[in-house]
């Protein structure tokens, strides 16, 4: 891929992470053979680019035969062993399908209930962390503090949760709920507010609203003070107009106290990140840098620098509250990072830790293969050259203040536990800070079972499709 192939990449990947192109990328298309999907040909294809553009290149075996490993995905782990036993890359650089990958960016396009799943493996409790507008879950009233209690394909084969969690752990509940097939139906036990009852949900292709039109953006009062609120599920193009109407509304409003809440937010395209962070930046000059983009030295011509770009639209906000967990990943990170060094004791991550994913991935595409190669090539740091967060932003950060993810009240609710405190923080109270230990809320199953992570967890499972992967926890 040429120099400006990989430009036409950054300018619509995740930075800090996640991301993707917004078309096929400037990707390589392998040699036209008859065998040129087979699968030794798709592997040996993965470990050449690896070869070429991968961050960590001194991790990489000198040679490793692809004999072994029956998937692209399985010899992909292997390749990057290192680099994830050194947590540097987590599961970051995998194969997919370029078209599911292009439908999701573009329009939040996947199959599914709708909804986002959450695990306490401890307890052996699966709950609703959010239900999405316009989906079979929704039109259930099936919404957030749900807890699912048994899963069957029919009420006949209903199984209760804790004792597939006791027989299998939190695969198990990945697997009842079954593939993202529209078409496919389950029955789900819930119990919430209006007591326990069978639904009967059957998975739809859908168009996720990456603001929600419930409580994904509003003004708070909270006593005499008003406070802007923005709930942003994932960076995809359908959310640019929607982050646009949000903080032209707080810049109209005289808005200076912002809480963006992206507990939930797993990343996305760097380029929607950049614009969030023009968006917070009215303050900030065009000379001013928002992030910069760093490859291995050999490829450093593909370095970048972002500057700030004010919009028409753009607030000057005085204080931030970031609101964070272990589902707060790349991109979502890469804001946080980039807006410290502007406001550093007026802005707070609230809630736990985030997952810590300082690098991002560059697209490489096989169209005649549908394969789409991400790799981890390039790190992201803020204008203080500030980027090492592999352990999570917390222990980066001037100010943190612990708080809840709390069920019982929907997302935005300002005595919604982490929107409460995050209100507090803005009011100028003390609080308690985070502990920052590693974030591991979007890991595969397989690789955090032994690690013993504090519960709920966004349930992920061992091969997400693109969706799974912006959307930590959706089903």
């Amino acid at each position: 891929m040429g120099l400006a192939g990989i430009a036409a990449l950054l300018a619509a990947c995740s930075g800090s992470g996640g991301g993707a192109t917004s078309g096929t990328g400037g990707g390589t298309t392998g040699g036209g053979t008859a065998d040129t999907c087979s699968l030794v040909a798709r592997q040996d294809w993965a470990a050449a680019q690896l070869r070429e553009w991968y961050l960590f290149p001194e991790t990489l075996p000198t040679a490793l035969s692809p004999a072994g490993f029956s998937t692209v995905g399985d010899y992909i782990d292997a390749l990057t062993a290192t680099a994830r036993a050194q947590r540097r890359d987590r599961f970051f650089t995998f194969i997919t399908s370029i078209a599911e990958e292009n439908a999701f960016l573009a329009s939040g396009s996947s199959a599914g209930f709708g909804f986002r799943v959450s695990t306490d493996t401890i307890a052996q409790r699966v709950f609703i962390a959010e239900t999405f507008e316009g989906t079979a879950a929704f039109a259930a009233g099936v919404d957030r503090g749900a807890e699912i209690l048994a899963i069957g394909t029919s009420t006949a084969t209903l199984r209760a949760v804790n004792t597939i969690i006791a027989a299998e752990g939190s695969a198990g509940i990945t697997n009842a709920l079954g593939p993202s097939t529209a078409g496919l139906s389950r029955v789900l036990r819930v119990r919430d507010t209006a007591g326990t009852r069978d639904v009967t949900l059957t998975k739809t292709d859908y168009a996720l609203l990456p603001v929600s039109p419930r409580y994904g953006a509003q003004i708070i009062n909270d006593g005499a003070r008003r406070v802007g609120y923005l709930n942003l599920r994932t960076f995809i193009s359908s959310a640019d107009q929607p982050l646009r109407d949000a903080f032209n509304t707080f810049r109209n409003q005289g808005i200076t106290d912002i809480i963006i809440d992206f507990r939930y937010n797993g990343g996305g395209l760097v380029s929607t990140s950049e614009l969030m962070g023009d968006l917070l930046g009215g303050n900030r000059a065009a000379s001013e840098v928002f992030s910069f983009t760093t490859f291995r030295p050999e490829k450093a011509a593909n370095n970048s620098t972002r500057l700030f770009r004010p919009q028409p639209q753009s607030a000057a906000p005085v204080r931030l509250a970031f609101i964070g967990a272990a589902g707060t990943a790349s991109a979502s990170e890469n804001v946080i990072n980039s807006m410290q060094p502007y406001f550093r004791r007026n802005l707070a991550l609230v809630g736990t830790n985030t997952f810590g994913k300082p690098v991002g991935q560059i697209a490489v595409d096989r169209a005649q293969c549908d394969d789409r190669l991400r790799i981890v090539a390039f790190a992201s740091q803020n204008s203080a050259r500030q980027g090492d967060f592999y352990d999570g932003l917390a222990r980066t950060l001037d100010v943190t203040c612990q708080a809840a993810d709390d069920f019982s009240r929907p997302l935005g609710d300002p005595q919604e536990a982490s929107v409460r405190a995050a209100l507090n923080f803005l009011a100028g109270q003390s609080c308690t800070a985070i502990a920052a230990a590693g974030g591991t809320g979007l890991e595969p199953q397989s690789a955090t079972a032994t690690l013993a992570p504090p519960p709920p967890l966004l349930l992920m499972p061992d091969r997400p499709d693109p969706a799974q992967r912006y959307v930590p926890g959706l089903f």
